[in-house]
């Protein structure tokens, strides 16, 4: 006889049995209806993931963009500016130079003339001043080599070692703002000691006289080198033309660019002699080296 708990048993296992269809058949049935919902909202949370990155990277684009105009525009203005600038500098440059040198030329006609008395016919032209006319000249050369001495002491000793004279001189060592400077008040201070010898020259018809219109003269033209070589060619202060392409022009030009990085202790304190103070002190082979590598950005064969 079956006993009851194994009717029971075996009761239980058929209903178990029997439900386990159901309970697939519903799990299948929720599956089927939140599936559809779940795609949607993933497909939904794609797109807004996709659409907030694109208006990132476009708002990241744009910003991009923006600072690149502005750099452009910048850049565009100080371009302009240096240009303006540079226009000023070479105006009163040419002006100086051809109201300077057109003096100087008349100045010394007629100082020769003054010798002569005014008067040109033969006997007074046997009597030209020949010999304070080599005096002259003489002091015109002494003159310019002169000041490239003076300016290479002057330079060091009153320009940077000299506090007072450092004031001055150090807005030729910082970043320019215009046209000017306030080292420009050195061009004017040489200026006064070349207009006096000049003009004593001028008025005193003697060797004395002669000699110091020749000194004043050198002066004269020392400055106007230096203002086309030293502000012109090396700073760029304006254009200067076919002067840049000479070799020893681009051996001066690199020489007191050496000045500046003070590599050798503000060594070249002059500037027409500048290459020679460098082989002086050994820095010739470091000087030849710059000399080729401004050769290479140019373009220009080398030259030793």
């Amino acid at each position: 006889m079956v006993s009851t708990n194994a009717l029971s048993c075996c009761g239980s296992r058929g209903l178990v049995a029997a439900g386990r269809p159901r309970v697939g058949q519903f799990k299948g049935a929720v599956r089927s209806a939140l599936l559809p919902g779940r795609i949607t909202q993933l497909r939904a949370a794609a797109e807004d993931s996709v659409q907030q990155d694109a208006a990132s990277q476009i708002a990241q684009n744009a910003q991009e963009i923006a600072q690149n105009i502005e750099l452009a525009q910048k850049s565009a203005s100080k371009r302009l500016q240096r240009r303006r600038q540079q226009l000023t500098y070479q105006a009163s440059a040419i002006a100086a130079t051809t109201g300077v040198g057109a003096l100087a030329i008349l100045a010394t006609y007629y100082k020769f003339v003054y010798h002569m008395g005014g008067s040109s016919d033969a006997a007074a032209a046997a009597a030209f001043p020949w010999a304070d006319m080599a005096g002259t000249l003489a002091l015109v050369v002494g003159g310019v080599v002169g000041m490239e001495m003076w300016a290479r002491w002057a330079h060091k000793a009153l320009w940077h070692d000299f506090q007072p004279g450092w004031a001055l001189h150090k807005s030729h060592h910082e970043p320019r703002i215009g046209p000017f400077e306030a080292n420009d008040v050195y061009a004017i201070m040489n200026a006064v000691p070349a207009i006096a010898l000049c003009l004593y020259g001028f008025l005193t018809p003697t060797m004395t006289g002669s000699l110091c219109f020749g000194a004043g003269l050198g002066i004269t033209l020392f400055g106007i080198a230096y203002m086309f070589v030293h502000d012109g060619l090396v700073h760029k202060r304006f254009p200067t033309g076919p002067i840049a392409e000479l070799p020893y022009m681009k051996r001066v030009t690199v020489a007191h660019k050496l000045h500046h990085s003070e590599k050798y202790n503000g060594v070249p304190w002059g500037l027409f002699l500048g290459p020679q103070e460098l082989e002086a002190i050994g820095a010739g082979p470091e000087l030849d080296r710059l000399v080729e590598e401004l050769e290479a950005r140019s373009g220009a064969p080398s030259r030793k």
